[in-house]
């Protein structure tokens, strides 16, 4: 990776994300040997602008940010840094320097659910629920997913929202067991809704 540091006089704007909720945490600046020391030691690194110095992020605080990537744009002049981050980004104790709540989208778990489930298919480890249901075939998976979908129902109808939102999320597991199983993911099901929410979208 090429990175222009002299068109900006030796610094470049470092974007920083968490890798998990992927909200923007801060924005600092990387000269060669700030950028060189990231890659080296894992921890995000940072050139001081106002004390001339390097400076690891959480060094005096603890809240350190463990590097998970790093790649520069099309011009190769700024760098998006995604990170572990361990506690508050910004210096005034709030999670970004916005002063925006660091929260996960629950949404973007049904993703880690999907790629883990995918290994699963692939190691199939001895001891697993989830391999027993790959290993039991198709027509059990489709089975339980209309199992759990029953049961869903009944809670709806005569049960309590508490009990409908868990059988609901065991709906969803073997729905997602199921889609593995014939190489789709949840996001192929997310893609068909959206194109049904346009406008000219006819059922066919």
């Amino acid at each position: 990776m090429e990175i222009d540091f002299e068109k900006q006089g030796g610094l470049v704007p470092a974007i920083v994300q968490d890798n998990v909720t992927k909200n923007v945490l801060m924005l600092g600046y990387m000269n060669k040997e700030a950028y060189e020391t990231t890659i080296a030691t894992g921890k995000v690194t940072f050139w001081s602008r106002s004390r001339k110095c390097l400076w690891t992020k959480g060094e005096t605080s603890g809240n350190y940010m463990d590097l998970v990537s790093i790649k520069s744009d099309c011009d190769n002049d700024t760098l998006l840094v995604k990170v572990n981050p361990h506690g508050p980004a910004c210096h005034l104790g709030t999670d970004t320097c916005w002063g925006e709540t660091n929260e996960s989208n629950p949404l973007l778990f049904l993703t880690e659910l999907q790629d883990f489930i995918n290994k699963r298919h692939e190691e199939m480890p001895e001891g697993s629920y989830t391999t027993s249901l790959f290993k039991d075939g198709l027509n059990r998976m489709a089975q339980k997913v209309g199992e759990e979908a029953l049961e869903a129902v009944i809670e709806a109808t005569n049960g309590t929202n508490e009990r409908l939102v868990y059988e609901a999320s065991d709906m969803f597991y073997h729905l997602i067991v199921l889609l593995a199983s014939k190489g789709l993911r949840i996001e192929d099901i997310a893609k068909e809704l959206q194109t049904r929410h346009n406008p000219n979208w006819h059922k066919h």
